[in-house]
């Protein structure tokens, strides 16, 4: 290449990058400065053991427009499955059947007052108890099905959403019929989803079928009344879609070609992250992996109309684990801890450029948190979407921190902490000495001051264009009220619920105040 070949090209190269760079300031500038509060809908109040999408979820909505709020942030809508987290869901298109709320049902004659109270739904307001739930939430939802009379809204529904509801209700019919096992231990002919198996199956649950499909469309019916009142008063909401899905669900069961599983629909490699100084073992998630390769032969088609799925019920969509898109870490099927695993190349700048063709109306923010080499970052940058800056992780003195405000641009999303972090009285509690000097001196605090709130207040000053807390952190609740200990499985990870004192005006008052002092409310 001669000398005027190689000026030329790198005069392309910079062109190219200019404007790639201008997109991007283009799209920033239509994002408003404003700020948000992660609040999952389970942790609402309600006199039924755990938050639904009734009338406090308007409350909470209305809570946040005196607050001076533009954004709800929610986790995964799906129904939980083992552990009860909303990230290990049966269904990544179906949603969570203990937040359709009894009260509405109530209102439209489906059941009566006295089935729904006459029901113990725990006496702890502060925590819910999902095993109580299971047990008692589906025959209430039952004595409504049981009154229902199928409509022209709920025939659209279902011919609408056909493609994965005819799938979802006949394996949470099969696996009820099961004891509840994972689908791999079902018989053979029904596990592989032989067409006999099918028909058989799906004439003799049809009662449950039905049954499942009526818990869905009450779900969608409820969560996009409270969407488009949410639409009305102005506020956006954020929900975040799981980059993998449980092997023991209704998306690997109806479409095993799309993983990494052997003829026998045993997984060849699962998913999980690698050892790090917090973790000497790595963390093991036990997802299957996607079969990538196979996934590009169409574009992608599956994860797209996963996202196009989650964007009917949310605004903006963060994807969970972001980096395992450019690389992921594939730990051996069996393996006890995540030591054993290797990084392997993920879908990188091809899925971006399907979800930009197909969903080019969608917001995204990528969760882009962990492990991250020049390769992640190349991929966050040009996929455009805004990365994410924690408070919590600011003032690690072990190494250098691209936390600290000072360090931001304006195309990211600030979070004091995030669900899976814990809360800023249990943090301040934790954090060494040394982190916590480094906290007071850089936030300008004498020795021994609080640091919650002036966390909140370098979040609201910091110049990225969203700032999130949890409902939490204003509240100033301690370590009871952490929603996720990532890695634990003891039955106490998702419980926090607030109560109805707690969400008051004088709370919305002192978030308005904030957020208007650092110019993130505009009428």
């Amino acid at each position: 290449m001669s000398r005027f070949q190689l000026s030329l090209f790198f005069i392309l190269l910079i062109i190219s990058s200019c404007a790639r760079n201008l997109r991007g300031l283009s799209q920033v500038k239509e994002r408003e400065r404003s700020a948000g509060v992660l609040m999952h809908i389970t942790s609402l109040p309600s006199n039924y053991g755990i938050g639904t999408l009734g009338i406090e979820a308007y409350k909470f909505a209305d809570f946040l427009v005196k607050a001076k709020q533009k954004n709800w942030q929610m986790l995964p809508l799906g129904p939980t499955g083992y552990g009860d987290s909303p990230y290990q869901s049966t269904s990544s298109y179906a949603g969570n059947p203990y937040m359709i709320d009894l009260d509405t049902l109530i209102a439209e004659k489906l059941l009566t007052k006295e089935e729904v109270t006459s029901v113990f739904w725990g006496d702890n307001e502060k925590k819910v108890d999902f095993g109580n739930m299971f047990v008692k939430r589906y025959p209430v939802l039952e004595k409504a099905f049981k009154r229902f009379k199928p409509n022209s809204d709920y025939d659209a529904f279902v011919r609408n959403n056909k493609e994965w509801l005819d799938d979802y209700a006949l394996f949470m019919s099969v696996k009820e019929k099961f004891g509840y096992g994972q689908w791999t231990e079902w018989p053979e002919d029904i596990k592989l989803r032989k067409k006999a198996a099918i028909t058989k199956y799906s004439k003799e649950l049809k009662d449950k079928i039905n049954f499942h499909k009526f818990i869905q469309f009450k779900f969608y019916e409820q969560f996009d009344k409270l969407k488009n009142y949410c639409h009305q008063k102005g506020l956006k909401l954020i929900g975040d879609v799981p980059i993998y899905v449980p092997l023991d669900s209704s998306d690997v069961w109806a479409n095993p070609s799309m993983f990494q599983l052997d003829a026998k629909l045993t997984p060849l490699a699962v998913a999980g992250v690698p050892p790090d100084a917090f973790t000497a073992d790595g963390q093991l998630w036990g997802n299957p992996l996607y079969d990538w390769d196979k996934m590009a032969k169409d574009d992608y088609k599956w994860f797209i109309n996963r996202l196009r799925a989650t964007g009917k019920l949310f605004d903006v969509i963060r994807i969970d684990h972001f980096r395992g898109l450019e690389s992921y870490w594939s730990v051996p099927y069996g393996d006890k801890t995540a030591k054993n695993g290797k990084w392997v190349k993920g879908p990188d700048m091809g899925l971006i450029k399907a979800i930009h063709k197909y969903l080019p109306n969608l917001e995204f923010i990528a969760e882009d948190l962990g492990y991250l080499t020049p390769e992640v970052l190349a991929l966050r940058e040009g996929s455009g979407f805004p990365g994410m800056k924690v408070l919590e992780f600011a003032f690690d003195t072990r190494e250098k921190s691209d936390y600290l405000p000072h360090t931001y641009i304006r195309n990211t999303v600030c979070y004091a902490g995030t669900h899976d972090n814990e809360v800023l009285v249990q943090w301040e509690k934790d954090i060494p000495p040394e982190d916590r000097s480094l906290a007071e001196r850089y936030l300008g605090l004498p020795g021994g001051a609080d640091l919650r709130y002036p966390i909140l207040r370098a979040g609201m000053a910091s110049v990225s264009y969203l700032f999130v807390a949890q409902l939490q952190d204003y509240l100033g609740l301690g370590g009871e009220s952490r929603m996720n200990r990532p890695g634990i499985m003891d039955g106490k990870n998702w419980l926090w619920r607030a109560t109805h004192e707690q969400i008051s005006d004088k709370l919305a008052d002192d978030i308005a105040y904030l957020t208007t002092l650092y110019a993130r409310y505009e009428n």
